[in-house]
């Protein structure tokens, strides 16, 4: 684009053309942004006069759909939420559009963030039907962001937002085989996107290498000065108090190319703890060993680690975020001001649109957080301060005890086969420390079972998102793990 050789428009065409062309295979892309070409013209003329706002200014970007877009419609996958557009923007999406990317067009979720019912069917949606994996039609992309995740496998688009409660940018990352950054909690604004937890929900950047993630995450990250107060955050939708992000590094998107092309010093006296997790199998265990030699060849230290406190936090973790999902959804419904008014007008919809189960049938999940306590109910508070503890405890003990950059972990055994009567195949604790903790984790490929992708889940400190996507971007250039899909109907189809 500096040089003239590639323009906003014939790159925005050119996504367009394989968004019709591909995603008839996959289902990833829920609708495209009619204005997304005079987006990319009006890129392309701030390139001619030397006035570009940076390094997004005309890139696409698909955004989840439980992400609000002013007058474009915004459903996260629930009919409850196609009768009318928001009024406004997300501020992500703010920030999107001043950095000069093109929003492309919504990506497909598992609808409510796979949050409506017991056994959910990730990658499915009222509004979208079912979002295939690209590497295997017939196995899942995971969620939520499995629209997100399964259209940068595809090549549909250059970055793609995610969001994540517990596992939904990480997951999804790792069985498309592609990179996804959970950010420190409160780096970018939560306003405008569909809740289920203030507490852990935050959205982040996804794309197909570290690089592209570091370049996005710089500009959705809030300025320190404009990150709401614990105190302004509380007062503005009745949350209980959640720390928000102090001032702290900001994301060097030229240190993370530095890491990614292996210059200085790569991961020579890294030390990494590894996490195995042998419950996802022993074909993923078996991609992390070849993993972990990888990564001592390149001299990193990598120790076997495994971090305290998981079952406790297991325990917890649920009946929290009911309590947190009937409070924000209220809130957030009651913000947007059209169609559904809260919780119980959710389930009263549900319950009369057979379109909303067709699939999975159930919105237990919904029912329950109608009846749990309320946040200001002592009990929730002592759990959910207790989640907090843990979970910060579970990591920074873990990293002290062992000297340690980052502990590491499989992000996903291989995909499961998609199945609307079974519900998913899910058990996957390794993104919960960090989700938990409001840490930041970072999903890179690390190899594949088959067709199926496996990512490397790299998980750090509080506000270490610049160091971790360094580190991750070096683990990256030496893993060399990504591949592109073929889209084969079955695992048995490969030859």
């Amino acid at each position: 684009m500096a040089s003239g050789s590639l323009t906003a428009t014939g790159l925005t065409r050119a996504y367009l053309r394989r968004i019709a062309d591909i995603d008839p295979k996959i289902h990833a892309v829920l609708r495209t942004d009619p204005t997304a070409l005079a987006q990319a013209a009006a890129s392309d003329a701030r390139h001619r006069r030397g006035t570009t706002r940076g390094p997004l200014d005309g890139i696409p970007v698909l955004i989840k759909d439980n992400v609000d877009t002013k007058g474009f419609l915004s459903t996260a996958g629930s009919l409850a939420l196609a009768g009318s557009p928001p009024r406004s923007d997300a501020a992500l999406v703010t920030r999107l559009r001043r950095a000069g990317a093109v929003v492309l067009g919504k990506t497909n979720l598992s609808e409510w963030a796979n949050f409506r019912a017991a056994k959910p069917t990730s990658g499915w949606s009222g509004v979208g039907g079912q979002t295939n994996n690209p590497y295997v039609l017939d196995r899942n992309p995971c969620g939520s962001s499995a629209g997100s995740g399964a259209a940068l496998a595809a090549s549909l688009a250059q970055v793609a937002i995610g969001t994540e409660t517990d596992g939904s940018i990480v997951c999804p990352a790792g069985m498309n085989g592609v990179v996804g950054l959970k950010p420190t909690l409160g780096l970018v604004s939560g306003a405008g996107v569909v809740p289920i937890s203030a507490e852990q929900d935050t959205a982040g950047p996804m794309a197909r290498n570290v690089v592209d993630v570091a370049l996005t995450m710089s500009v959705l990250m809030e300025p320190p000065a404009e990150r709401p107060s614990t105190s302004a955050r509380a007062d503005a939708s009745s949350h209980a108090a959640v720390p928000a992000a102090p001032p702290g590094p900001t994301v060097d998107a030229a240190a993370v190319e530095s890491a990614a092309r292996g210059h200085g010093g790569g991961l020579r006296g890294k030390r990494i703890g590894l996490w195995r997790l042998p419950s996802l199998g022993e074909d993923t265990d078996a991609v992390m060993t070849r993993a972990a030699q990888r990564l001592r060849a390149a001299g990193a230290v990598v120790v076997e680690v495994t971090p305290p406190y998981q079952d406790r936090l297991a325990e917890l973790e649920f009946p929290a975020l009911l309590s947190e999902f009937h409070r924000d959804i209220d809130a957030y419904l009651a913000a947007r001001g059209a169609g559904p008014r809260d919780l119980a007008d959710l389930i009263a919809f549900n319950r009369s649109h057979p379109a909303e189960r067709t699939c999975f049938a159930g919105q237990e999940l919904f029912e329950q957080a109608l009846a749990a306590p309320p946040t200001t109910d002592p009990e929730y508070r002592a759990a959910r301060a207790e989640l907090r503890d843990l979970s910060r405890r579970s990591i920074d003990e873990t990293i002290a005890a062992h000297h340690l950059d980052a502990i590491a972990s499989p992000t996903n055994p291989p995909a499961w086969t998609t199945d609307c009567a079974r519900g998913d195949n899910d058990v996957i604790p390794s993104s919960t420390p960090a989700a938990v903790a409001g840490y930041p984790s970072l999903s890179v490929p690390a190899g594949s079972v088959g067709e199926l992708p496996v990512g490397l889940l790299l998980m750090a400190g509080g506000h270490q998102d610049a160091r971790l996507l360094a580190l991750g971007a070096a683990v990256e250039q030496r893993l060399a793990a990504w591949r592109a899909p073929r889209y084969l109907p079955t695992a048995g189809s490969a030859r």
